[in-house]
């Protein structure tokens, strides 16, 4: 299962809407794709510019459409971290519902909001956390309630939990105050190599930019 699988899964309550707005989830998912290549060896960041290392297939037909799509850039202008979020972002959320639909882990209903306003649910396919989602969840626990190294899939997990706040919801039981100093140490631990780490910063710039543009859009049209 890819990252940006497990994202998701994290991201929506056993209700099957999501636990966060649009914008962090969204960009949540561009960052996780970036990460699975580069966990993957497939990609790297020089001089702040996303390039290709492999360009063989994952496996996984999402992240290798991505792959593509970066070294067609490339071959012109390779582009930094942050694009490649932004880009990921826009179509990336309902391409991994259809898949955790169509393998079952989730599956999809619609209703009416006070019978009048169209909504689709996501809700777990077989009436309880998927089983994915729960050895996520015990990873991550692990991680944070622990003080060691953390080994890099987990670890990338938790830096996205904390790069789009999300740890709020995941880690809902624990000390705010530990949870987000032990994220910080993990999302800057060596426990990858450099171009996830990089990777990982410039999600986390990215978010800001999408909230702070965001935020200035909706104050310029009140004003």
């Amino acid at each position: 299962m890819s990252l940006a699988e497990e994202f998701l899964l994290l991201a929506y309550a056993d209700d099957g809407t999501p636990l966060t707005d649009g914008m962090h989830l969204d960009n949540g998912l561009g960052g996780a794709v970036l990460l699975d290549l580069a966990m993957a060896s497939r990609i790297d960041v020089v001089d702040k510019r996303v390039v290709v290392l492999n360009a063989a297939p994952t496996g996984e037909p999402l992240v290798d459409q991505a792959l593509e799509r970066i070294g067609r850039a490339s071959d012109d202008k390779p582009r930094k971290p942050g694009y490649w979020v932004s880009k990921f972002a826009q179509d990336t959320r309902p391409r991994v519902l259809e898949k955790l639909v169509a393998d079952r882990v989730l599956t999809m209903e619609k209703d009416r909001v006070l019978g009048v306003f169209p909504r689709t649910r996501y809700p777990a396919a077989q009436g309880t956390e998927p089983a994915v989602e729960t050895d996520a969840r015990q990873r991550m626990r692990v991680a944070v309630l622990g003080d060691g190294t953390v080994e890099p899939r987990t670890a990338a997990l938790c830096a996205l939990v904390a790069a789009t706040e999300l740890d709020r919801k995941v880690f809902a039981d624990l000390d705010r105050k530990r949870v987000k100093a032990r994220l910080q140490e993990i999302s800057q631990g060596e426990w990858a190599a450099k171009a996830v780490r990089a990777t990982i910063e410039e999600i986390q710039s990215a978010i800001l930019i999408a909230i702070v543009a965001a935020t200035t859009t909706g104050a310029g049209a009140s004003s």
